[in-house]
């Protein structure tokens, strides 16, 4: 037993095994240096030295890969996305991405999650809250969102060694077929009767951008003159309208008693608009000559307005503003495509799903996929799925489809049944 207890000289960084007074083997592993500077040493004791072995190779292996617990109070879930979304993602994302992150935290991950060691996060603990939030009545989509923020957030914890798995990549979120709704973009009549509606309202150019070339809310809310070429019948697209966010401007010892977006001292906290990233996002879309027609009447009575104003005009050099200048907001914009198709006896829909009407009409034209993917603006990586997902082949067109197959192969005439029936009755 004396040989047992006898320890000998190890080289830097090797780890330590000797047998203790309490008849126990121990080891201290040199794990790295703590935030002061000195080093930090796992302490571990096993009954026998196998086990004690194995697990210091364990450790090590962990230490080598840089996936070990670090030193200090172990993190829980709560303390670090509340850290990794102020610290971490805040700087780098967008405000829209930040947005839909802080959501998550603080609405479904921190009051789910949040009390569980980040070491000690299972996938079934995430997998559980996502069912708890759809009998709460949350849609899929929202439980993939959060399941998306755990995952991007966790995964920055393992990278920084305070745990050694993502939960969140090994839980399962629900499945989002139930509630994916089938778009059903606009047809060329609905289109048209929308055309007609929109030539009796203000900023009318605005819709038919959405309409015939498929541009975003952001990106046509925040276009500027600058960026209009109506002499060579093209726009520049490198800028997007951020929604508005606002706190109270009014004094703590006189509040005002409302939310900040209605403070009639409210201060506006985000910039107007950002710069798109990506390169596909900055483009060049060519323009219908009827649409620069419109822009050309649009930008005249713009003037018109500007000079009624006078003094009361907020000077911008947005395309699309208020009856007294400045950008338009989403919100508001938002509201006046309901009550456009509700004017145009159009059925509803999301403003996006005249996005979708656009890629389809591209795709009936012929136009080919390249000139597709920049007009729509999709980086050529996943241009293939967007088209997946926004070019819909209407029925009409498989139809045509289905007639032709029937006469290449069986000889049929390009007729259906429904064709006889039609000639036969009339």
């Amino acid at each position: 037993m004396e040989e047992q207890k006898k320890r000998t000289r190890r080289a830097n960084g090797e780890s330590a095994i000797y047998f203790g007074k309490d008849e126990r083997w121990h080891a201290r592993v040199p794990m790295g240096y703590k935030d002061d500077g000195t080093p930090y040493r796992r302490h571990l004791t096993r009954p026998t030295r196998k086990e004690l072995v194995d697990e210091v190779r364990r450790l090590e292996k962990q230490r080598d890969e840089g996936s070990a617990r670090q030193p200090g109070k172990p993190w829980t879930v709560e303390k670090w996305l509340l850290h990794w979304i102020e610290n971490i993602a805040k700087p780098v994302v967008s405000e829209n991405t930040y947005d839909g992150y802080e959501v998550a935290v603080r609405v479904h991950l921190v009051p789910g999650v949040g009390k569980h060691r980040i070491d000690r996060l299972e996938p079934e603990h995430l997998e559980s809250l996502y069912r708890r939030m759809q009998t709460a009545g949350s849609k899929a989509g929202t439980a993939h969102q959060a399941h998306r923020t755990a995952r991007t957030a966790l995964g920055e914890a393992v990278r920084r060694g305070h745990t050694s798995k993502n939960a969140a990549a090994l839980a399962k979120p629900p499945r989002m077929e139930e509630d994916e709704k089938e778009v059903e973009p606009y047809s060329v009549e609905e289109v048209q009767r929308l055309l007609l509606e929109v030539n009796k309202r203000r900023n009318s150019a605005r819709w038919m951008l959405a309409l015939a070339l498929g541009l975003r809310q952001g990106e046509t809310l925040g276009l500027r003159w600058e960026d209009v070429d109506l002499d060579n019948e093209y726009l520049k697209l490198r800028r997007n309208r951020l929604r508005p966010k606002y706190a109270h401007g009014c004094s703590a010892s006189a509040p005002c008693g409302r939310k900040p977006g209605y403070c009639p001292d409210r201060v506006q906290t985000r910039r107007e608009t950002k710069n798109t990233k990506s390169r596909a996002g900055r483009r060049a879309v060519p323009l219908p000559g009827p649409l620069v027609t419109m822009l050309r009447s649009h930008q005249d009575e713009q003037e018109r307005e500007r000079k009624i104003a006078g003094d009361l005009w907020s000077k911008s050099d947005y395309v699309f503003t208020k009856p007294l200048g400045g950008p338009l907001s989403p919100n508001t914009d938002y509201h006046d495509w309901k009550r456009l198709l509700e004017d145009a006896a159009v059925r509803d829909g999301r403003l996006h799903d005249a996005r979708h009407t656009a890629g389809t009409v591209l795709m009936l034209l012929g136009v080919p996929d390249r000139v597709i993917d920049q007009i729509m603006g999709w980086e050529p990586g996943g241009a293939a799925r967007m088209r997946a997902r926004y070019l819909h082949v209407p029925d009409h067109l498989l139809k045509e489809v289905a007639r032709k197959i029937g006469a290449a192969i069986w000889g049929a005439p390009e007729t259906t049944a429904v064709d006889k029936n039609q000639d036969n009755g009339s």
